[in-house]
């Protein structure tokens, strides 16, 4: 008799049920945790935002905008310290209440926590057929568990509105050529300084128009708000851009920029400012190399992820809610670890995505858990003098150190602005 054919053995094809239950657990999983997030955590009560509006207020009643002062038990005396077009956007939420203002503020940033969360794991939904319900079921609640995310949520801050201007001109405007490529980066410098790196990533890249526009919409805008206030803008640009002590201290755990690593081995000291510049020109051109090949490479979001990374360790101050850019890396660490390895690779391809995988999950605990949220590093001077309290305090340091050097660059990718199907050859990571 004819030996029985092989009962074939089941897999998500056969059984969609199945698989779309394991899903929806994974995502009920992931969306509980993220209240737990917010509860643990040390509310802020829009504390920035309510120095925005009483900065604004002060500067309606007639005094100089940079005058205004509000003590604060952690990092004594606390400015206003946005450019002067910054000021001019808020100056008009004078006169509402401030819970208005809140709640006006709130909505704008899950909206576009929202809309740049989706660009970011469309096209893996494409490329990894992954239901998009899923996709963004998961990554939305996630993205809201980021310390960086709770950060800005909870003091009110406008890095999400930034970040939006940045993603629509390096994912959209400038890989498809488009004439507005510049205009978010440029609006984006204009209102809050840091954004300038991406000008600096698009010469690095020869992106030549998209470069000039974006300087000449951050000089037009800085030009406007001369134009209304001639005084304050005279002021911040010759005055109060160069006292960095204005915005808090710099040894400050909260402080995850390289400046704030080497300040908490010598405070009350400052570091050494030659070796800083040093470490800082070292640590731009790697960076921005690395990212100007990725976007020559076709991987415009490792390119303004690296560059991101670069701001945030180059600027004297990065709080923990600038570092948005562990988001879009975790993304790209996740895509690479999905890609099927090439036939040749072997023992080696395994290794490297599971490598992947498990560098995309400790990044994940890290950003999620944080590094002021669950700790008291009190109000006084304290330098750092062990190893663990090395490690605890300067986790994004070390982390976008490590991803500066460790983020793949993936060839032919499929970004948002091309609107291609998962592509007929996996691409190669490098």
């Amino acid at each position: 008799m004819p030996a029985d054919p092989p009962v074939p053995s089941a897999t998500d094809e056969d059984d969609p049920g199945g698989r779309t239950a394991r899903l929806v657990v994974a995502m009920v999983v992931v969306i509980a945790l993220v209240p737990l997030s917010y509860l643990l955590d040390t509310p802020h009560n829009f504390f920035d935002l309510k120095i925005y509006m009483s900065a604004m207020e002060w500067w309606a009643d007639g005094h100089p905008l940079y005058d205004y002062v509000q003590a604060d038990e952690l990092q004594g005396e606390l400015y206003f310290t946005y450019p002067p077009f910054a000021a001019l956007l808020l100056r008009p939420f004078t006169g509402l209440k401030i819970g208005y203002t809140i709640a006006i503020f709130t909505i704008l940033s899950l909206a576009a926590l929202v809309a740049t969360t989706w660009w970011l794991v469309k096209p893996l939904t494409v490329r990894h057929r992954l239901p998009w319900w899923f996709a963004a079921g998961l990554a939305i609640p996630l993205v809201l568990a980021v310390e960086s995310t709770r950060e800005t949520l909870t003091f009110g801050q406008i890095n999400m509105l930034l970040v939006t201007l940045i993603l629509a001109d390096l994912l959209f405007a400038v890989p498809r050529g488009s004439r507005w490529s510049g205009v978010g980066i440029g609006l984006a410098t204009a209102l809050k300084l840091y954004p300038g790196i991406f000008i600096v990533y698009l010469l690095a890249a020869r992106k030549w128009r998209a470069a000039l526009v974006a300087s000449a919409t951050a000089a037009g805008a800085t030009l406007l708000a001369a134009a209304i206030a001639p005084g304050d803008s005279w002021r911040f640009w010759t005055h109060e851009l160069w006292l960095t002590d204005r915005v808090g201290r710099p040894d400050y755990t909260g402080n995850q920029s390289l400046f704030g690593l080497l300040s908490r081995f010598t405070t009350p000291g400052r570091p050494n400012q030659l070796l800083w510049a040093l470490l800082v020109a070292i640590i731009a051109g790697y960076g921005l190399w690395r990212a100007a090949r990725a976007m020559r490479a076709g991987d415009h979001l490792s390119g303004l992820t690296l560059t991101g990374l670069v701001g945030a360790l180059v600027s004297p101050i990065t709080w923990t809610h600038h570092v948005y850019w562990f988001i879009p890396a975790l993304v790209v660490l996740v895509d690479a670890a999905l890609r099927r390895p090439e036939p040749t690779s072997g023992v080696t391809g395994r290794r490297r995505r599971i490598g992947l995988l498990a560098f995309a999950l400790l990044l994940a605990t890290g950003i999620v858990y944080g590094v002021v949220s669950f700790y008291d590093w009190g109000v006084e001077f304290d330098r750092t003098d062990t190893a663990s309290e090395f490690l605890l305090r300067n986790v994004y340091v070390l982390f976008a150190l490590l991803l500066l050097v460790l983020l793949p660059i993936r060839a032919e990718s499929t970004e948002p602005s091309t609107g291609t199907n998962t592509p007929r050859h996996e691409p190669s990571v490098r």
